[in-house]
């Protein structure tokens, strides 16, 4: 990392800290998974019946527009920050609280223009404190202790999605899965919010607007390895998102599941406990060896493997098999994927921003991904056709995390 304002952490975090650091985003999963998985595409149901994947393509494209910008301006914004609360805690207060009645209101959306509107919110204001929890970590993490940090906030990721996945399936409604995804959301944000003393690391220089804006411009050419790691996350999370897109409707259209939220639910259960056997193990592993990138191919690798065998195998013992492989490989992957960005990051001036461009690598296959699927779908070979598009597309990423010099 070239030095900048601000330097690297040397002191390890605390066990507070860190349970802290991970209910938060446990909370931020919450709000944001139990909608995608389950909650939006029954209101779509609902409210377009005839057009249920196309119109839940254009929902979830459209959030994924917003947090394209949301994300590095929010941790931009961060960086830049002065405050008695520190820099990045108050960007998680606020964008927690609204992001919270954003969820709540769009259980009352009575039309696809509405939940339009209403996801894109939720997306914009929960990227403000994922901007800010996802920069806290080169803040305070050491390098050596980072795949462990980042083993904790794959466990957080199990269970926030587990626990908004079920708030949304047990609420036995919509406009109640809503409400209870909300209050999740708040509540396990507040004890970061609440407790700890603030981050008194230095606001990064004032800059005017056009440096500012010309700051989001990051050379690939001076900064090659930060070029790969986008490459290959973003590869990675575009097989994963055509892999999770449709989900709900191949269950119901395929599977033929009575309940397919129940199904969803079910594998999201599945998955969970096969992550839960690989997040923390891989993160503290690659620790223990100081190598990242074969844990994140060999992860990579996994996910693709699982996305072939739901597409020869498109049945429901298919795709329970494929969501236990699925979450083995996610699990090992998203363990040391986030700590080997912490270690690309160009400037320590800019760590929010930078690591708001590395979390477009994420959002952008949400926009990506339903103009990949919704035609495969339904005009050339159908969720078989998808699902080894979307295992092509992962084994690409493995491949290429090879590129990256700088980090064994």
């Amino acid at each position: 990392m070239t030095p900048g304002n601000l330097v690297e952490p040397s002191q390890r975090v605390s066990v507070g800290w860190v349970v802290r650091f991970s209910l938060a985003w446990i909370g931020l999963y919450a709000g944001l998974f139990g909608p995608l998985q389950v909650l939006l595409p029954q209101q779509v149901e609902a409210l377009a019946p005839a057009d249920k994947e196309a119109t839940l393509a254009l929902v979830l494209a459209a959030g994924a527009v917003c947090t394209l910008v949301a994300n590095p301006l929010f941790g931009a914004l961060s960086d830049r920050t002065r405050s008695r609360f520190g820099r990045r805690r108050p960007w998680i207060a606020v964008g927690f609280g609204a992001g919270a009645v954003a969820i709540a209101l769009l259980a009352a959306a009575p039309a696809v223009p509405f939940v339009v509107l209403g996801w894109c919110a939720v997306q914009v204001l929960l990227n403000a404190p994922l901007a800010a929890l996802s920069a806290a970590v080169p803040d305070e993490v050491p390098a050596a202790q980072r795949g462990t940090a980042a083993g904790y906030l794959g466990l957080a990721f199990i269970v926030g999605v587990g626990t908004g996945t079920g708030l949304a399936v047990l609420g036995g409604s919509t406009e109640v899965g809503y409400v209870l995804c909300a209050l999740a959301a708040l509540g396990f944000s507040l004890p970061f919010v609440l407790v700890g003393p603030p981050d008194r690391h230095p606001a990064a220089p004032a800059r005017g607007w056009g440096e500012f804006l010309r700051g989001f411009w990051i050379n690939p050419v001076r900064h090659p390895d930060f070029g790969w790691g986008f490459l290959t996350r973003f590869l990675v999370n575009l097989g994963n998102a055509v892999v999770l897109l449709y989900l709900f409707f191949f269950l119901d259209d395929v599977v033929g599941l009575a309940d397919p939220a129940a199904g969803v639910l079910a594998l999201t259960a599945i998955y969970s406990a096969a992550m839960l056997g690989s997040v923390v193990v891989a993160g503290t592993c690659s620790d223990r060896l100081g190598r990242r990138r074969v844990f994140v191919t060999g992860g990579a690798l996994v996910m693709a493997g699982a996305a072939v065998l739901i597409s020869v195998w498109p049945t429901w013992p298919g795709a329970i098999a494929a969501a236990v492989a699925l979450g083995i490989g996610f699990g090992t992957y998203s363990a040391v994927d986030f700590a080997l960005l912490t270690q690309l990051l160009p400037t320590a001036d800019d760590r929010g921003k930078d690591l708001g461009v590395l979390n477009v690598a994420s959002s952008l296959p949400q926009v990506l991904a339903p103009a990949i699927a919704a035609p495969v779908v339904t005009a050339v070979g159908g969720y078989s056709a998808l699902y080894l598009v979307a295992a092509a597309v992962e084994t690409a990423g493995a491949v290429l995390v090879y590129r990256i010099r700088s980090v064994r």
